[in-house]
């Protein structure tokens, strides 16, 4: 029997899931206390994970299976992820940002999500349905792109490992 190795990402993924929608009912929780009400549009914020969730499998399969040949590759995701954090508009809005580098702020594929997220749960604003639909697409295209690139590599694990 074979294992199907492509599930790991899913395992972790899934785990990655749960915990962010612990996260987001404790905000809307808190966000309830101190203001006394809650936004409709608290509701369409797993929306906004699907895109995200897609890109991320894809990210996943691809770095997976090129850490089995580059051994190094799991010792720079962390720096990596945490220089995302901060070139994301998470600690301040998008409008602090000087106008003439909010460009390079948007070629950060979190920045929209997050804006967006950011709309939702605390603004009260409806989503960009375009621009969700085009996330979609581009999620997609790089789920497929990372199990296109897993499915091809996997057949040399046993060589490497």
């Amino acid at each position: 029997i074979v294992f199907p190795l492509e599930i790991l990402a899913w395992t972790s993924l899934g785990a990655a899931l749960f915990h962010a929608g612990i996260s987001a009912l404790v905000l809307m929780f808190f966000y309830a206390l101190l203001h006394h009400s809650l936004h409709w549009t608290m509701l369409l914020v797993p929306l906004l994970l699907l895109p995200l969730a897609l890109m991320t499998i894809g990210i996943t399969w691809f770095l997976a299976s090129v850490g089995v040949f580059v051994r190094d590759i799991g010792q720079a995701s962390g720096p990596v992820t945490t220089v995302m954090l901060f070139l994301s508009p998470v600690f301040y809005p998008v409008s602090a940002f000087p106008e003439s580098y909010r460009a390079l702020l948007y070629a950060n594929p979190l920045t929209f999500l997050i804006t967006q997220a950011q709309d939702l749960l605390i603004l009260g604003k409806g989503p960009s349905w375009v621009g969700i639909g085009v996330y979609c697409v581009f999620g997609y295209l790089v789920a497929w792109c990372g199990l296109l690139w897993f499915q091809k590599t996997r057949k040399a694990f046993s060589d490497v490992l």
